[in-house]
């Protein structure tokens, strides 16, 4: 059984006589991946942000763990001022982890931590660039970077890939994937990505109507569930299906029909990025939605 590093109980929020969240109670796992999903205005940010202790609340918020001290770290939605700044992105690192002023030039300690920190999010040929000149998918990948120069073992992400490209989202989470279990991450974080949350995460929390339902992605992403909580039909998976589809032994997610199984020495869509489309399969052939897929 996997051990617990948060445990949310009985969690309320209200903003000027409006109740946000009511009543929410949950369990984050250690060492996974749990993501927040939902409706927009659902109250997933700002859950997150009672996580970081930034937004008031009435019940309880308990670290079953003291390792997560001093070692939290957050890549926000919000890049204005982040893309606005003209330093360069080796500057930019430096300056989460550098104790003296940067006109005093950097250690060769903080060169290779920025240097490590840039190599892990695939950005170190962009070192020399300036902040402002990056594009909304490298910026965001150097602000991971800036949250896992300190070395957290809490990471919390607000739409870390909002705005990026399919194939920009997809390296994103493949990166932070990778950094968390080659660290030994919690990272929790929220997404509007349903077909990525199925396929990466390891738990999922769906916060709607002020509560929310929470598990293994497989069991809270039904299409019984996302109907109720979106209103329009949504299948992720093929037991939820009354029709034969293809799926990706990996995750169990839509991969699209003319892809072979691994066993016969291909890598379904969903795991691989091909120029023709994108993993994932949005809605399945049974459903009113028909045959979509992302573009």
């Amino acid at each position: 059984m996997q051990d617990t590093a948060i445990t949310i109980k009985n969690l309320s929020v209200r903003f000027n006589g409006h109740t946000v969240l009511n009543d929410i109670s949950a369990s984050i796992p250690a060492g996974g991946c749990t993501v927040f999903v939902g409706p927009n205005g659902a109250g997933k940010t700002t859950l997150l942000l009672c996580l970081l202790g930034e937004v008031p609340y009435t019940g309880s918020i308990m670290r079953t763990s003291r390792e997560f001290d001093g070692r939290v770290g957050y890549v926000p939605q919000d890049l204005r001022r982040a893309g606005s700044t003209p330093v360069t992105v080796r500057e930019f690192l430096a300056l989460a982890v550098s104790r003296r002023p940067m006109w005093l030039g950097m250690s060769r300690a903080v060169r290779a931590a920025v240097d490590d920190a840039l190599g892990e999010v695939d950005m170190k040929d962009a070192a020399s660039r300036r902040i402002c000149d990056l594009s909304g998918g490298q910026l965001r990948r150097v602000l991971l970077a800036q949250a896992l120069i300190r070395r957290p073992k809490l990471l919390l992400l607000d739409e870390p890939a909002a705005g990026v490209d399919l194939r920009g989202e997809h390296l994103f989470w493949d990166i932070l994937d990778d950094a968390r279990k080659r660290h030994g991450l919690t990272t929790i974080m929220v997404s509007h990505n349903l077909p990525m949350a199925a396929h990466y995460a390891t738990h999922v929390l769906c916060v709607f109507d002020t509560t929310c339902m929470e598990g293994e992605p497989h069991k809270v992403l039904t299409a019984r569930n996302l109907m109720e909580v979106f209103g329009i039909p949504i299948h992720l998976y093929p037991d939820q299906c009354s029709q034969p589809q293809h799926l990706c032994p990996q995750c169990g997610a839509f991969s699209r029909e003319e892809d072979e199984d691994e066993s016969m020495g291909r890598t379904p869509t969903c795991c691989r990025l091909t120029r023709e489309g994108a993993p994932f399969r949005m809605a399945c052939s049974c459903g009113h939605a028909g045959e979509e897929h992302h573009a």
